[in-house]
């Protein structure tokens, strides 16, 4: 009973805590509240309570966890289960955790939530769509649904915002095939003046927490791959992840596994080298997995907008790296968005997809964990041969295997990767697909290294 009512005054404590301090935030001093900004901040209240909510929720049943497994450690000579405290703090954390069961999705998935893995032991991984208001979502989900290996192991979630009644009801004509939710939260987002233009980063962020919550935290999955409503999958999507979730399980180095390429286009890439994976410093998204673990350690600081440069910060990245391959596992067909086809007609639309199955769940992979990669990457770029962007254009380098070309400042970079056809931008001074620095990439026939000095000591966040 004492254990009980210290949580609940705890937890009583903390929710008024965030009550009041939302309240009185901004509130303005000697002047009339304005009704618009009180509506917007009580909706904003709403949303970010019922957020810290969920997140309390799955505490609780972490503690209930942890409580039970010490109640199981107490000899039974000495455990009388009728008056044991912790057992009973379990049985009430049990019963808080439930919800209300109008609010369960009347569908199978609610059995798988409670699985981890198949009962012949393979992983149950999500795949989490997000869309809002383009019916093309069909061009996607025709081939997660046709390339799927097993309905039961990548059970398909497609969380809809905007509220846009076309493309509902294209994600709904789908029936069982898959889950629809939406977003329920369609007010207006209180945006800085000079970011009014940016509006749509803002929704897509408040998208992605909310649906992250109802994937990791409500339905209880361990693993989930993200997937935009503008993406074409390879033959060996689905193979791809589930060949390389040990890795992700495995190496504490790692926090995702992406199936594309930010310099994967025709020219730029050994179309031979189906099964060439690579590990990155620089997120690149586009259909990427992730752990429960990870969206429990980012939701409690999940920005409000710009998400994707926001987890490529050294604060959220933590010196974790991404695996990536050589040829993308997935390619956009999406011109039009909030980016307003930034880079499509440049980049984006040249990007090659890989065409052919690699079994990647029959091949040995451990070359990719940290402590066999990083040896074997250091030796072949600096042992490699360095040549000058001239002398790789032209094809007039006799010696065989890989080859490196020197950068050492910004600029040097960024003229020398225009040059090439890369990707020349940082993001929190990281280069996109950069390694340790090194940005590796396939030309006239020969592997190139484009590299910093063997005394790199670590990204410069100034760089971008």
């Amino acid at each position: 009973m004492r254990n009980r009512s210290i949580a609940f005054v705890l937890i009583s404590l903390f929710v008024w805590g965030v009550i009041t301090y939302f309240l009185f935030l901004d509130r303005p001093i000697g002047k009339e509240q304005d009704k618009n900004l009180l509506t917007i901040q009580i909706t904003k209240l709403e949303s970010e309570v019922k957020h810290q909510i969920a997140i309390n929720r799955e505490l609780l049943k972490h503690i209930g966890e942890q409580l039970k497994k010490a109640a199981e450690k107490v000899p039974p000579e000495v455990k009388d289960t009728r008056k044991d405290p912790i057992q009973n703090y379990v049985h009430k954390a049990g019963e808080r955790n439930q919800e209300p069961k109008e609010d369960k999705p009347k569908t199978s998935f609610s059995k798988e939530t409670q699985k981890k893995t198949l009962p012949n032991g393979s992983p149950i991984i999500a795949v989490l769509v997000f869309s809002c208001n383009r019916i093309t979502v069909q061009r996607c989900l025709d081939q997660l649904i046709k390339l799927r290996p097993n309905v039961d192991q990548f059970p398909i979630i497609v969380s809809q915002d905007c509220e846009h009644q076309q493309t509902a009801d294209v994600i709904r004509s789908y029936k069982n095939q898959l889950l629809h939710i939406q977003q329920p939260d369609q007010s207006e987002i209180d945006i800085p003046p000079r970011e009014k233009k940016f509006r749509g980063y803002f929704k897509i962020a408040r998208h992605y927490g909310w649906a992250l919550n109802q994937v990791f935290v409500e339905f209880g999955y361990e693993t989930a791959i993200i997937v935009e409503d503008d993406l074409d999958i390879a033959p060996d999507f689905f193979e791809y992840f589930l060949g390389t979730y040990p890795l992700l399980v495995s190496d504490k180095s790692l926090w995702c596994v992406s199936a594309w390429n930010d310099n994967g286009k025709s020219g730029l890439v050994d179309e031979h080298a189906h099964n060439l994976l690579y590990r990155t410093d620089f997120f690149p998204g586009l259909g990427w997995m992730l752990k429960r673990d990870l969206w429990l350690e980012l939701a409690p600081k999940w920005p409000r907008a710009y998400w994707d440069d926001w987890i490529r910060q050294p604060e959220q990245r933590k010196n974790r790296a991404c695996i990536r391959p050589e040829l993308s596992r997935t390619r956009t067909f999406g011109k039009i968005g909030v980016s307003n086809g930034l880079f499509f007609e440049k980049h984006l639309k040249f990007i090659k997809l890989n065409e052919q199955f690699v079994p990647f769940t029959a091949m040995n992979l451990t070359y990719l964990l940290k402590d066999n990669y990083d040896i074997a990457f250091v030796n072949e770029v600096y042992q490699s041969k360095v040549v000058s962007y001239s002398e790789l254009k032209s094809g007039n380098i006799v010696v065989p295997g890989p080859v490196r070309i020197p950068y050492y400042t910004r600029q040097t970079y960024k003229s020398t990767a225009k040059m090439l056809g890369l990707m020349d931008d940082f993001r929190s001074g990281v280069p996109r697909t950069g390694y340790r620095g090194v940005v590796t990439f396939f030309y006239n026939k020969r592997r190139v290294h484009l590299a910093p000095g063997a005394n790199w000591n670590g990204y410069d966040i100034t760089w971008s």
